[in-house]
């Protein structure tokens, strides 16, 4: 019941206090205009009507306050009335309090206005002084300037004037000169279409002597060819009826046989059983010839996995093809300047590569352990060539496979690697075996997408190399050399980086493949069918490309492989055969190569490299 009685008086009081917010907010706002229309706003209206019995006439409601003192009465009954009268003197207090603490903050925000206003008229009246001053200073500067420009333009009339008058009389000795040397080019002119008559009558005399000689020629080629076109026709056409006599010939004696055999039973019996015993001993000869075959290539055939080999497929092969090799690879050293052919590399790497070379061919003829190695970087910058030439150098046979082709054998990997590292094992020489892409499946055996197969593979090829051997060198052949496991980084005993060439190696492979394709490139010595039925080809002639000119392209191939740079120069070549006249000058050589370039840069930005 006190609890009711409590919320009915704070209702009441809350109604009071909105009446006196009310009226303060009237006071804070701003005063009336005059006494006069106060009172009569204030006043009610004359006549005007009271609808609601318990609201009197200024429009005041005594509910609330009926309602208050009811509670009032109530709590003053209540055993409770003391401490709501203690809560809701304590709200009172506090409402006061925040009236108080929002009107200093008022009083303080005028204070901080009133100081921002005088501060801004402050600010206003100093640019003002700035700008007065500003305009003065630029009004006298520009008098100024107006006139040093008088002065000056004075000055520059008098100079014009005298530099007009100095050019009248150059223009006038140089007009004199050039009437001189108008006459003598006049007369020099004459000269030389006289000269040029004469030497144009004299080469259409040449021409037309050797128009007349070339239509004799072609008039007795003509007849030659219909003679000999006659006789060809009549030697064909005997020879034609010649083997038609001789198949006819063969057909009757067929049919005569036939027809004997299929009358006489006894004879068609010997022919059908001599026919059946033949057609089983052609199956039975050649079934066994190959079961013999294939076990005789098994043992000393090359194996499937060996892509290419300085060694033939078997050991009675390929003697004279390797020692012409080594003749070529000795002249193409010999030509070229150094040890290495067509690999231009980094001096450092090249030494490097020299000195592995020599200390191969050392380990060889001492018989010692050889040690492995493994080649990384970008593609197309000489892994292979470089592997090639140093087994040549070495004196060691090579052989070269991919990783990529050992996935595919499944369960048959394993075995295939065995008969590899036999294979290799027979070499008298010693063995290069390259394994290019070699991440393809000596990569981490924890690999999720790994299959078995290909990790029984790697374990082979560990269990093969996990000692040193005196008969094989393995070289790896990487883009990627952190894929590798880590027991075949292990294996490695040399770790060489083929980087992209520089500027000077590129300018060096592009005069290298301009000798090669386009130097050399033309006719060679055309035999009887080829002058007969082949086309004449054209050797191409360079103009114009200079050594700055590839010191140039060196410049613009940045980036670019030793691969590249051979597909750009032959590029260049198609262009040249695709020309006219079949010449190679500055300005198609430069076409080819800002194409090139263009190209390889959106091939780098399609594969997220740029």
């Amino acid at each position: 019941m006190a609890q009711k009685c409590a919320i009915g008086f704070i209702s009441a009081l809350a109604a009071s206090a909105s009446l006196s917010k009310s009226r303060v907010a009237a006071a804070d706002g701003p005063p009336p205009p005059s006494t006069t229309a106060g009172k009569e706003s204030s006043s009610p209206p004359p006549g005007a009507r009271n609808d609601n019995p318990r609201t009197s006439s200024g429009g005041f409601d005594p509910e609330a306050l009926e309602r208050g003192a009811k509670a009032l009465k109530e709590i003053n009954s209540s055993s409770y009335a003391k401490k709501v009268f203690e809560s809701i003197k304590q709200q009172e207090e506090t409402k006061q309090t925040e009236f108080a603490a929002k009107g200093q903050e008022y009083k303080a925000m005028q204070a901080q206005a009133e100081t921002e206003r005088q501060k801004v008229i402050y600010d206003e009246q100093k640019k003002l002084a700035q700008h007065q001053a500003q305009t003065k200073s630029q009004m006298a500067r520009y008098e100024d300037d107006l006139a040093r420009k008088r002065m000056q333009g004075e000055n520059e009339f008098h100079r014009t004037r005298n530099q007009e008058l100095v050019k009248m009389q150059e223009d006038s000795a140089v007009r004199q000169e050039q009437a001189r040397r108008a006459t003598e080019e006049q007369i020099q002119a004459q000269r030389r279409q006289t000269e040029r008559e004469k030497a144009e009558i004299e080469r259409e005399t040449i021409r037309v002597k050797s128009i007349a000689e070339a239509e004799g020629r072609a008039h007795e080629a003509r007849l030659a060819e219909d003679v000999n076109r006659r006789m060809l026709v009549d030697r064909a056409n005997a020879e034609r009826e010649k083997w038609v006599a001789a198949i006819n010939t063969t057909f009757d004696h067929i049919g005569g046989g036939l027809r004997a055999i299929l009358t006489d039973q006894n004879k068609l019996i010997v022919a059908v059983g001599g026919a059946t015993a033949l057609a089983a001993g052609i199956y039975t000869t050649r079934e066994g010839a190959r079961v013999i075959w294939s076990y005789v290539d098994r043992i000393l055939g090359q194996p499937s996995l060996i892509r290419e080999s300085s060694r033939g497929k078997y050991p009675w092969s390929g003697s004279v093809s390797r020692a012409l090799s080594t003749l070529r690879g000795k002249g193409a050293a010999t030509k070229n300047g150094k040890g290495f052919g067509d690999v231009i590399l980094h001096p450092s790497l090249q030494k490097r590569i020299e000195h592995l070379a020599n200390a191969t061919a050392n380990t060889k003829s001492h018989q010692a352990p050889f040690r492995n190695m493994l080649f990384y970087g970008p593609p197309g910058t000489g892994k292979t060539m470089v592997a090639r030439e140093l087994a040549r150098k070495s004196g060691l046979d090579y052989a070269l496979m991919t990783g990529g082709d050992v996935a595919p054998l499944g369960s048959q990997a394993v075995t295939k690697i065995h008969q590899l590292f036999d294979w290799g094992k027979k070499s008298k020489r010693g063995l290069l075996l390259f394994i290019d892409e070699a991440d393809a499946f000596l990569c981490e055996r924890n690999k999720t997408y790994m299959s078995e197969a290909q990790r029984s593979a790697l374990n082979a090829l560990l269990f093969r190399t996990g000692d040193q051997s005196k008969d094989i060198v393995l070289a790896l052949a990487t883009n990627r050399p952190g894929d590798l496991d880590s027991a075949v980084a292990d294996r490695v005993d040399e770790v060489l980086e083929f980087p992209l060439p520089g500027e000077e190696e590129r300018s060096k492979l592009l005069s290298l493949y301009l000798e090669k394709y386009i130097a050399q490139a033309g006719p060679s010595k055309p035999g009887l069918f080829d002058r007969l039925f082949k086309k004449e080809q054209q050797k191409i002639e360079i103009k114009g490309v200079t050594e700055e000119l590839l010191k140039e392209a060196a410049a613009k191939t940045e980036g670019f492989s030793g691969r590249e740079i051979a597909k750009l120069m032959a590029s260049v070549q198609a262009a040249v055969y695709g020309s006219e006249d079949c010449v190679l000058d500055s300005v198609l050589f430069r076409e080819v190569v800002d194409y090139k370039v263009a190209e390889h840069q959106q091939r780098r930005k399609l594969a997220g490299t740029d």
